[in-house]
């Protein structure tokens, strides 16, 4: 297991963990660029025999003050079977293993936040008991999610309802611990929902800010950090592509200007790393 990597934005504490990594289609990550462009990007090493990649599973838990909150929950452990062999194949379900690193089990998390409702960004916002029940994996939290994403996510058409699954957020309506929100709302002290719709309507990426240093969770608006430095290479999952070009290019010019820390939810772990620009070149440098 990858041991969390901890950084600090201001007052904030943040931490990055990994609930593990799926693999998917190399070419569905990097959409209408053609293969010659990409493969020596990735590394063709980096591409198994079904030509897909490994995306990592990068979860943050931040501290501000005495709330605890937790961004994106992964595949979690409930996919399994054919579903899994053949949908999202990989090696996670780690996420509590990476709190239990820093001390934490998921009665201590205050607030849950997802970027979006796909199944490998909310997988362990619910667990099944042993007989069978699916229960919130944080008893005492408030999980804070975008009205708009929630409900595309409980109305899922033929394109959507592949990554929607209800399992992760439907048994959140009964138990009094859902708030659903619009646009730009703090979710702890600091930290923020960033509206950047494109790869679902009501995508929000989060900011961190405190001190005057800012750093940023991508969600998906960035499946490679190549994404970062080349804003039309979009991936063929994102639902509004023109919308995404538009929210990659505000992602940039924020990073840029604010000298923000990117954590990329996909990049291998723990996904961080900086935007610069030289001669009108942009490069993602590692953090």
């Amino acid at each position: 297991m990858d041991e969390p990597v901890r950084y600090r934005v201001g007052d904030l504490d943040i931490a990055v963990i990994c609930d593990g990594y799926i693999k998917l289609d190399a070419g569905a990550v990097m959409g209408l660029v053609p293969r010659v462009m990409w493969e020596p990007i990735i590394g063709p090493e980096n591409i198994d025999r079904e030509h897909r990649m490994k995306l990592s599973l990068n979860c943050i838990v931040v501290r501000s003050g005495d709330e605890i909150l937790l961004v994106d929950t992964g595949m979690g452990d409930k996919v399994q079977g054919t579903p899994r062999e053949r949908g999202f194949p990989g090696e996670y379900g780690r996420l509590l293993e990476g709190l239990r690193a820093l001390g934490l089990g998921p009665e201590d998390i205050t607030v849950v936040a997802n970027t979006h409702l796909h199944a490998d960004h909310c997988g362990w916002n619910t667990r099944r008991t042993e007989d069978g029940r699916l229960v919130p994996t944080f008893p005492r939290a408030r999980y804070i999610i975008q009205a708009g994403e929630f409900e595309a996510a409980m109305h899922p058409n033929e394109r959507t309802r592949g990554t929607y699954f209800e399992e992760n957020f439907a048994p959140l309506q009964g138990t009094g611990q859902l708030e659903l929100v619009e646009g730009e709302t703090e979710l702890i002290p600091g930290v923020k929902f960033w509206p950047t719709p494109g790869h679902t309507a009501d995508h929000a990426s989060i900011v961190l800010s405190s001190g005057g240093e800012t750093a940023i969770y991508t969600g998906d608006l960035v499946h490679h950090a190549v994404q970062v430095e080349r804003p039309a290479w979009i991936a063929a999952f994102d639902i509004l592509p023109l919308m995404s070009l538009e929210s990659k290019k505000k992602l940039a010019e924020r990073a840029l200007r604010e000298h923000a820390l990117l954590i990329c939810v996909h990049n291998p772990f723990p996904g961080t790393g900086r935007l610069t620009e030289r001669d009108g070149r942009r490069t993602f440098v590692p953090a």
